[in-house]
Formats: structure tokens, sequence, C-alpha cells
């Protein structure tokens, strides 16, 4: 199942409280997105936080694998998460 997963900052964070974390951070999502969980990444072009389209079971495993983050885990960050179905639209087009 496909979930969409929008990060959001702790408001008063500074980028000095991510500096020393933002190393590990890219690691751990590297290996994510080598592993297959993290299909797509990208950086929002109206702020600079994180989106990310996973792959996994379910809504738990999302949580479980979103929470190993090391940004998570300082409390710097937290994720709206959204789950996805494929678009069935298309289905009108031929009733």
């Amino acid at each position: 199942m496909k979930f969409l997963a929008l990060e959001i900052e702790k408001a008063n964070a500074t980028a000095a409280d991510f500096e020393p974390h933002l190393k590990n951070e890219a690691r751990h999502v590297w290996e994510l997105q080598q592993q297959g969980v993290i299909r797509e990444i990208y950086f929002r072009a109206d702020q600079h936080t994180a989106v990310l389209i996973l792959e996994c079971e379910s809504l738990p495993q999302t949580l479980q694998l979103l929470s190993s983050f090391p940004l998570v885990q300082q409390g710097l960050i937290h994720f709206d998460i959204i789950p996805l179905v494929p678009y069935s639209g298309f289905s009108r087009l031929f009733v």
C-alpha cells in the first residue's frame, strides 16, 4: 500500500537544532530507499520540508518506519501520513 508522508517541523526548532542530525537522517533515508520502502522523496517548493511516498504493508508499519528517523527521534519533526489508493476515475469513461 502506498502512503504519502508530509514532514512537519517542530515550531521553534532552529537550523542549529537540525545540523548535528542531518547526515544520519540522509543515511537513514538512503537505506530505506535502497530497501524499496521509500519510493520517492522530494522537498516542497514552498517550504524546506520533505514529502515521501512509501510502500508499506500497513499504516502501523508506516508509523513504525517513520518513527525510526533520527529527526523524529530527536523530536524535531513528525509526519502527517495520508494513505493512498489507485485513482479509479477513468472507469467513468467506459460506462
